[in-house]
């Protein structure tokens, strides 16, 4: 079990003290990222007390104190899950071999470049949520916003000491970029275009949370399982961090699905948006919008990256150790559907090229286990509408789909269909703006915003009316 030094101006169980040029190195960094949350990190109740979780060790209990911090005071530190003994690698063409300690010379750059990229996800989406709390629907949800805020920002942390300690002076200066990037800004954006999109209401964020983070704990997980030691307990201590962004989404989601529900059951005519609430049909168009998205960000469905990552055993399949007996994937295939003429086409694909699919498939599966739990709320609210995920053809901009047109159900469809329909499937500015317009500030304790249920319980034991954050200061 490794030993944490909390005592140090960078908390860690990597022996830092020990390495002083890399100590020195990520302490002159440290300056830098606060000047960054300060500048493009949380802008309201920044200076006030809020009720978060900071990480005091890795063990599977225990592993977090709950108190009032102030967010610029927040302990940052760099966490590694404990070391398994004697883990080899899980999957592709060094399976069985004992995992690395040192980057192989061979996979410097395309590691280093899996990384960052994982890396720059982290202060994105900080960024994209800075002015969220000015329209909290209440103090509980400012909290977990501002939880899920300062763990994103010891995601960075964690990524930030594998490219110092690993990667030399192009590792210093990936963590400095990872630092001049900016969500949405046209000169110098974020590397993933989900990264750049206004989250400008809490239905996004909600959203975003639920599926992006969730694209987020896959992508974890499959480098979880990466050959590279470092990295992979790296990520499976962030998995532990990130279940908690994932029940914000789900259940925040769930709750704003419930209300709509109530309110559709007693305003007259069912008209909720005549009473002030978000219609089921509008949620609907957010979820089609955000989970296809999201799709992307699993890159193409035939990939010869993706190949070479998983035959290098720089990435996984998700729990490749514990899930699959055999880890070559070679002479296998995988049906991937295509679209020849007007038809859509299924081809039997070489498994470790659809290595992305692989993973993709694992993401939906998850999230339909997530709209089931939402349905049986509505259920539960005597409702017959239901949430539905679109099928992975729908609304995409990557990969072999991203020519073509489909409707919510993967159906081949004309350019004149989409853009008779579009309207109907995905958000209009209309409905960006009616959502806008519901987001005023709840901060009285135990008080919600008439858009969204109460949570069933509190954080860590609290009530729901607990002061989350203390709005005097």
């Amino acid at each position: 079990m490794s030993t944490i030094a909390t005592d140090e101006r960078i908390p860690n169980n990597v022996d830092l003290s020990h390495d002083k040029r890399l100590q020195r190195a990520l302490e002159k960094w440290q300056p830098a990222y606060l000047d960054w949350w300060r500048s493009v990190g949380p802008q309201v109740f920044s200076e006030n007390d809020v009720y978060l979780r900071t990480a005091i060790s890795t063990e599977p209990g225990g592993w977090a104190n709950f108190d009032y911090v102030k967010m610029p005071d927040y302990r940052w530190g760099i966490f590694l899950a404990d070391p398994e003994p004697g883990r080899v690698i899980p999957g592709g063409d060094h399976a069985g071999k004992p995992v690395w300690q040192e980057v192989p010379g061979e996979y410097r750059n395309v590691l280093k470049r899996i990384i960052v990229v994982q890396a720059d996800t982290e202060p994105a989406s900080v960024e994209q949520q800075r002015w969220l709390a000015a329209t909290a629907p209440s103090l509980y949800d400012a909290r977990n916003l501002f939880q899920v805020n300062v763990e994103e920002g010891r995601h960075l942390w964690a990524m930030v000491y594998l490219l110092h300690a690993y990667f030399g002076r192009d590792g210093r200066d990936e963590a400095d970029e990872l630092l001049a990037r900016r969500a949405g800004d046209p000169d110098k954006p974020r590397i993933l275009d989900a990264f750049n999109q206004p989250c400008e209401d809490w239905l996004t964020f909600h959203c975003f949370t639920c599926f992006t983070d969730r694209d987020g704990k896959f992508q974890l997980g499959a480098l979880a399982e990466s050959a590279f030691d470092p990295l992979s307990r790296t990520c499976r201590f962030m998995l532990t961090e990130e279940a908690h962004h994932l029940f914000v989404g789900e259940t925040g989601m769930e709750r704003i699905i419930r209300r709509a529900a109530q309110l559709q059951r007693t305003a007259p005519e069912g008209d909720v948006r005549g009473v002030g609430g978000i219609d089921l049909p509008t949620i609907q168009k957010y979820v089609n919008y955000w989970f296809s998205y999201c799709l992307d960000l699993f890159g193409s469905e035939v990939s010869t990256n993706a190949a070479d990552y998983f035959a290098s055993g720089l990435k996984g399949r998700w729990r490749e150790a514990k899930d699959y007996t055999e880890h070559g994937a070679l002479h296998q295939t995988r049906r991937v559907d295509y679209v020849e003429g007007d038809k859509i086409v299924g081809h039997d694909v070489a498994l470790r090229n659809a290595m992305n699919e692989v993973l993709r498939a694992d993401y939906a599966e998850d999230c339909e286990r997530v709209v089931a739990r939402w349905n049986k709320a509505l259920e539960e609210e005597g409702v017959s509408e239901r949430i539905h995920l679109p099928h992975n053809r729908f609304h995409r901009r990557q990969g072999i789909y991203s020519e073509h047109r489909f409707d919510p159900q993967g159906n081949l469809i004309s350019q004149a269909e989409w853009d008779r329909m579009a309207d109907v499937w995905l958000p209009t500015d209309a409905d960006r703006a009616y959502v806008k317009s519901l987001m005023k500030p709840v901060l009285e304790p135990g008080k919600f915003a008439n858009y969204i249920a109460a949570p069933k319980r509190g954080i860590h034991g609290q009530p729901v009316e607990f002061e989350y954050v203390r709005t005097d200061g």
